[in-house]
């Protein structure tokens, strides 16, 4: 049996680090899939139970030289990460300060001589000795540490880096102080203020950066946030507040005005409203009476009500949606992989290119040739940051799909946010997303002289009968009609479906079909007569629907649906942006051609089976086009499945989480235009969050090994490169956190 895991890995810094972990994991038999994501600090496995063990891979983890936590101390250890790195960078930036002060007083003799007294050249080399060690070896120790590691697993990462440089950097220095003679004249400096600055800055980049990293998943947070930690309950006629945990199925709770709902449920007694807006996207208040369905973490508006709790804990909507979020946060797309495969290789070629240059400035250089060499060496070393890479994507994807959530669209995973802003078609099934879903039976007519049979109530009770061991729309309408007309159903057996076609049972002893011609034809029923009537209400927008008792035909009804209001106008809008628009229904023809005029829509498939419609997307996709397809999540299940992207349509409770790659929670079409609006702006942020991370150390490493140093004179001081270094990784994250302000086409 497959499962999925997901651990909270501690230490990983750089894409390499992520590479390292996954390849670690991969290597344990059983596993299927493994996904290491830089920006949340995880890792989720999935694979066979039988073969691999969650020990297993905590030992692999730990081997590779990482640590392992608890992902419901993600939290915490996020906050103890924040306050190590605070303390070290004051440590850091007051031990530099006084470093940097000290090398600037040397500069000028009067000044130190009045300070100090004049001082030899090695007394001020002992002063930065002393003020550089506790820098480089006590706040920079996290750099040393992790870097030896990745040297010792022969897979260098960020840490390597720093540690190379500024240990280069700070040893050189020390040589320099204490045996002076051993190097040519003018070639004698020292590099303590650079080892010094160089952890310090790089400290002083990833706090910023951890704290930025931290506003990316706020989303989930104040999702978590939503549900209240305490519950009302009537147990024996007595209110009682209790602790979540103690919450069980079937309970009756109480929620007073202003209070947040404890469960997902339904309301027993008492009207209000409900805000749904951070589950739905809905800001309008949702009225709330006996029988309506309320949803965990929703805030009471109105008076007050109880209900019974029907889902608690991880199987409310709240945690649905959150556990979605998560496992979208921890996916990679396309884009991601190919972005690890470059960085897995990036930090030995910039090792290699170090000692290139290094190399090549001995050779050619001049009288100072030593200095000048490692200087280049020690700034091409730090120039470096294949932490930006690898913070690129999933920073992206974090505050993209958290801000999805806050408008009621759920993305199942990052590869789903990469298709939906490449798809170039999107098409609809019509019952329930393009209309109402609300069908109701408007014509009831003899199959021979079409007059209504509406005063003929035997013929309505048996059909509402043999329906009601349906869910369908057009079942449940044929059931409401017979209960506002106070009919009594009799009890069905052998009830069976025949999926696109219609149902069957046994009542009475009558044999009782119900469905499409199709059906009746597959049965051998004479329909003949019946189908100009058939037509006449398909050309009215109607669905038409036979009935037959005993294999004969003794009723043709016309279900009306109508077009939701806001669906033209959100049709149009996506066209123009440039995508297509189509229609696939299980419908008669006349039936579709209806609607689909009425849209404006010129592609229309109709009379399709649900396989049929998986067909039809697949026929599309063969012919080179993007799809997106738009369904109820259930009996559009196949064609959510076969498109580029499953889009599906949710409603409260009964959101089918499981069926698209995308959840629209409002049931509302225009979700799509905004999850296609999201997708885009996200894959935007990115393409040039990679085009940042791969441009700058395209741009900047010539300049750091001194390429143009002959021509033009530039040269990058290790400091300034120790600099750029950090705050192209903190540039990334930021630019991904514009997201977090990203406005979305109609405000629900």
């Amino acid at each position: 049996m497959t499962v999925q895991t997901v651990f909270r890995v501690e230490g990983m810094t750089c894409a390499g680090c992520v590479a390292r972990v996954e390849s670690a994991i991969r290597e344990i038999p059983g596993v299927e899939e493994a996904a290491v994501n830089l920006a949340t600090g995880s890792a989720s496995i999935k694979y066979h139970e039988d073969q691999a063990t969650e020990a297993g891979f905590r030992e692999a983890i730990e081997a590779a030289g990482y640590g392992v936590g608890d992902p419901d101390d993600a939290k915490a250890s996020k906050l103890n990460e924040i306050s190590g790195l605070r303390r070290d960078v004051i440590i850091a930036v007051l031990l530099s300060a006084v470093l940097l002060a000290i090398s600037k007083v040397q500069m000028f003799p009067p000044v130190a001589a009045a300070m100090f007294g004049l001082l030899s050249k090695p007394v001020w080399g002992f002063f930065e000795l002393a003020l550089a060690t506790p820098v480089v070896f006590y706040t920079g120790w996290r750099f040393i540490r992790s870097g030896l590691i990745e040297l010792r697993h022969l897979n260098p990462g960020m840490n390597s880096l720093v540690m190379i440089g500024a240990g280069a950097a700070y040893f050189y220095s020390v040589v320099v102080l204490f045996w002076p003679r051993i190097f040519p004249q003018g070639t004698d400096q020292s590099y303590f203020v650079a080892a010094g600055i160089i952890v310090t800055l790089i400290l002083v980049g990833r706090y910023l950066e951890a704290l930025a990293r931290g506003q990316t998943s706020r989303a989930i947070s104040a999702l978590m946030d939503l549900e209240p930690q305490t519950a009302r309950v009537v147990k024996n006629s007595t209110e009682a507040e209790i602790f979540l945990e103690e919450l069980c199925i079937g309970d009756t709770l109480v929620v007073r005005p202003g209070e947040r709902l404890a469960a997902d449920g339904i309301v027993l007694t008492g009207t209000s409203q409900t805000d749904e807006a951070m589950i739905t996207g809905e800001w309008v208040p949702v009225d709330k009476s006996a029988g309506a369905k309320v949803i965990a973490g929703t805030i009471n508006k109105a008076g007050a009500f109880t209900y019974r709790a029907t889902s608690i804990g991880e199987d409310t909507v709240l945690r649905q949606i959150v556990q979605l979020v998560e496992q979208a946060q921890n996916d990679k797309p396309p884009i991601q992989r190919l972005s690890d495969k470059i960085a897995s290789i990036f930090v030995p070629a910039v090792m290699l290119l170090s000692v290139i240059t290094f190399a090549i400035w001995m050779i050619i250089g001049a009288e100072s040739g030593f200095a000048f060499a490692f200087v280049t060496a020690v700034s091409v070393l730090l120039i470096a940051c294949p932490c930006a890479m690898g913070l690129a994507t999933p920073t992206a994807i974090m505050v993209g799909t958290g801000r999805g959530a806050e408008n009621g669209i759920l993305i199942r995973n990052g590869s789903a946010l990469e298709s939906l802003a490449q798809i170039d078609t999107v098409i609809f099934d019509k019952t329930g997303t393009l209309t109402q879903g609300m069908p109701k039976l408007s014509d009831i007519l003899d199959p021979v002289s079409g007059e209504s049979l509406n005063k003929d109530d035997n013929v309505l009770e048996l059909i509402a009968a043999a329906e009601a061991q349906s869910e369908h729309p057009v079942s449940r309408a044929i059931v409401e009609a017979a209960i506002k007309k106070d009919l009594v159903l009799p009890a069905a057996s052998e009830f069976s479906v025949s999926p696109g076609l219609g149902i069957e049972a046994l009542i009475e002893g009558k044999h009782i079909q119900v469905g499409s011609a199709q059906l009746m034809a597959q049965e051998k029923i004479e329909i003949g007569l019946a189908l100009g009537l058939a037509a006449s209400l398909a050309k009215k927008g109607k669905i038409v629907v036979m009935a037959a008792i005993d294999s004969k035909l003794v009723a043709v009804l016309g279900i009306t649906d109508s077009v939701k209001p806001e669906v033209p106008q959100t049709l149009s809008e996506i066209e123009t942006i440039g995508l297509q628009v189509g229609l696939i229904t299980g419908d008669g023809k006349l039936t579709a051609d209806f609607v689909a005029s009425e849209l404006g829509i010129s592609q229309i498939t109709s009379e399709t089976l649900p396989d049929d419609k998986a067909s039809e997307i697949i026929r599309l996709q063969k012919e080179g086009r993007k799809i997106a397809f738009v369904g109820d999540g259930i009996n559009d299940a196949p064609a959510l499945a076969v498109a580029d992207v499953g889009i599906a349509l949710g409603t409260g409770t009964d959101i089918a989480v499981q069926a698209g790659d995308v959840v629209l929670m409002a049931g509302d079409v225009r979700g799509v235009l905004k999850a296609i609006a999201l997708a885009r702006s996200v894959l935007r942020t990115i393409q040039f969050n990679l085009f940042w991370a791969y441009g700058y150390n395209i741009v900047l490493i010539p300049v750091a090994a001194g390429m143009f140093f002959p021509l033009f004179g530039w040269l990058l001081n290790p400091i300034l490169a120790a600099a750029a270094m950090s705050l192209s990784s903190l540039f990334v994250v930021i630019n991904s956190l514009r997201l977090r302000r990203l406005q979305l086409p109609f405000s629900l």
